[in-house]
């Protein structure tokens, strides 16, 4: 208890230490008040100097020469040019042409104690004469308004100044007959009253201000440094490195930027816990903050940092860097990837400079050896497309420039047509015809993707509508749905509305998701897979033998189609174990009530083969590439493609 009330006395009278932080915002509150009073005091003195002019030479009966008017008024003008010479300081410390904060405290005492002297003057001689000593309390109240200190340092000097004043008059002021004036008890009463009113009003006014600046420099802090590890975020290093790039002698080439990705994190967290990979990332954070001291660092986000450093010590830094990682975590293999980007010129912004050092880090991703690569001219070449995908997916959309490409489905033991597969093809009138190796991964990669299925799955219920109307034979179509897909958009309801809207049987839309997006959090997805099966629409499971997981995936959901992946047809001929695996997969499908389909047939052999272990569908080159709606129909026309008369799920 004794401890608490000391601690808080402490408080009170300011003892404990402040931070530079608040030190400097104590000051530049000074400042503020110091324009507000000294503007007031150089109003008063010019109204008194008026007041004196015309007193003593406008409306006097004989006006008083100059010297007797500058004699009267002499005070009023040093306080004046006083004022006017701190609030020329004033304006400029605020404007940032001084910066010297010493400086203006020295003005700022000089002036305050001006202002007291002359109180004491004029009060000295108004107490002679038997009158109120109002100038020395508006001239105390005006200098402890004006400078703020510490409670002590208040409480000291204005009990100093208070008692010793009080003593001076009472031993040194007499009257005009040469009798001593002693102060009333009455008027010693308020006097002191006065004393303990500034006293409490200078202690509020700190504290008010100290509270203010903690609260300002809590919301600095936050705006600038890294919740979880306390390095610089983001915002911070954009605006250092804003003002570095806009240094006149600081050369872009000279400089680096870096970006950090900690691989196999994941690991360190699900092995020992999130609790325990937030201190390393407080760890590995602050030790990186060291390593860069002499850059520009932050954290960007999870376990990816960037800095800004001098290219000329690159290899100093990353070495380093790597060094520090190799120390931090010795229960689980982690590596440093680090992707670097040279700028070419001041109008380059940080975004743009980290996210092309990313994308160089991203493409040593999971190569053991290589720690360090460096946006080049060929990376910038495939970093524009990218960024043109990003961009422009939205208006690929909107204008069309999204095609859907139909590849055939057939049955093996006649080559009929049974159905076709929907493939995405991005015809741009910049790049031209973009391969779906290009884009699709990028647009997986920035969950952009499901824009891209969407459109494909409304041409294709558009193009099922055409072929209703105009009274041809409805082919299945089956369309590809990713993991992202039922993450970013409800497919249910997307589906469900397209069949409404285009009035088409859902047992025509067959619904492809590969084994991949099978593996993790099967919640949802389950639900909506379960739904959709509920509601008509046929589920075919996609690249099945491509993963880890086939077998599991086959034991938790249920499938109308097991679509073979095309890895098990390369040198078929000459190998046996694929012949027999393949033969193992055909019979175990059809064990579990599911029809099968293997894709990648481009020779007669390989769709004998299939046929004869009983592989229902095949898909390949040997049957045709992927093509526009148009060409579908026209070759379905000719004869080239027949379609077949079987009821198809």
């Amino acid at each position: 208890m004794l401890k608490k009330f000391l601690s808080s006395i402490v408080g009170i009278l300011g003892l404990k230490k402040d931070s530079e932080y608040v030190k400097n915002h104590n000051i530049d509150a000074n400042v503020s008040s110091s324009m507000y009073n000294t503007s007031l005091m150089i109003v008063i003195e010019i109204l008194m100097i008026i007041r004196y002019t015309k007193r003593y030479v406008l409306d006097a009966e004989i006006p008083a020469d100059f010297l007797t008017w500058l004699k009267y008024t002499r005070n009023f003008w040093g306080l004046l040019f006083a004022a006017i010479i701190v609030l020329i300081y004033d304006v400029m410390y605020k404007k940032g042409k001084i910066k010297s904060r010493t400086l203006g405290n020295v003005v700022m005492i000089l002036f305050a104690g001006y202002c007291l002297i002359f109180g004491m003057y004029v009060s000295h001689h108004d107490f002679a004469a038997g009158k109120m000593i109002t100038c020395f309390f508006v001239m105390a109240l005006y200098a402890a308004c004006l400078l703020i200190w510490k409670p002590y340092v208040s409480i000291i000097f204005l009990t100093v100044l208070f008692f010793g004043y009080s003593y001076y008059l009472d031993n040194y002021t007499f009257d005009k007959e040469g009798v001593q004036v002693i102060m009333l008890s009455g008027d010693r009463v308020n006097y002191y009253t006065l004393l303990i009113t500034l006293i409490v009003i200078a202690i509020s006014i700190y504290h008010q201000r100290v509270n203010e600046a903690v609260k300002s420099e809590e919301l600095e802090r936050i705006a600038v440094e890294d919740d979880l590890t306390g390095v610089p975020n983001m915002y911070y290093f954009g605006t250092q490195c804003k003002k570095m790039m806009g240094d006149a002698a600081v050369k872009p080439s000279d400089k680096l930027y870096l970006f950090m990705n900690i691989e196999n994190f994941k690991t360190y967290n699900d092995q020992l816990g999130y609790e325990k990979g937030n201190e390393f990332l407080k760890n590995i954070a602050n030790r990186f903050k060291e390593v860069f001291k002499d850059g520009i660092f932050a954290r960007q986000s999870d376990d990816h940092f960037v800095a800004l450093v001098n290219k000329a010590k690159k290899d100093e830094y990353i070495n380093k860097a790597v060094n520090v990682l190799a120390e931090e975590h010795p229960e689980v293999y982690m590596s440093l990837k680090v992707g670097g980007y040279s700028p070419i010129n001041r109008e380059e912004t940080q975004e743009i400079c980290c996210d092309r050092a990313r994308y160089a880090c991203g493409l040593i991703k999971n190569k053991y050896g290589e720690v360090y690569r460096e946006y080049d001219k060929k990376m910038d070449e495939s970093f524009h497309l990218r960024q043109y995908i990003v961009n422009h997916i939205d208006q690929a959309v909107e204008k069309g420039y999204i095609k859907v490409y139909y590849q055939p489905v057939v049955w093996s033991k006649n080559g009929k047509l049974c159905s076709c597969e929907a493939l995405a093809r991005w015809d741009d009138p910049v790049y031209g015809f973009l391969s779906p190796v290009k884009f699709i991964s990028v647009l997986e990669e920035c969950r952009l993707i499901h824009k891209l299925d969407k459109c494909i799955y409304e041409q294709v219920c558009k193009d099922m509508h055409t072929s209703i109307k105009e009274g041809r034979k409805v082919i299945p179509v089956s369309m590809n749905f990713s993991r992202l897909d039922f993450e970013l958009m409800d497919v249910v309801q997307v589906m469900t509305s397209l069949v409404e809207k285009y009035e088409i049987p859902k047992e025509n839309i067959h619904i492809e998701v590969t084994e991949s997006a099978l593996g993790e959090n099967q919640g949802s997805l389950k639900t909506a897979l379960n739904r959709l099966r509920e509601l008509g629409f046929a589920l075919w499971l996609d690249d099945f033998g491509s993963g880890y997981s086939s077998l599991n995936v086959l034991k938790d959901y249920k499938f109308d189609v097991l679509k073979v992946d095309m890895v098990f047809l390369s040198n078929l001929q000459e190998n046996e174990s694929a012949q027999k695996i393949l033969a193992c997969i055909i019979d175990m499908a059809d064990r579990l009530g599911m029809q099968t389909l293997t894709e990648g047939v481009e020779s007669s052999q390989a769709a004998e083969y299939l046929n004869k272990i009983g592989c229902g569908r095949l898909q390949g080159y040997l049957y045709g590439k992927p093509m526009p709606y148009e060409e579908l129909i026209e070759k379905i026309r000719a004869g080239e493609l027949e379609i077949t008369d079987e009821k198809i799920c």
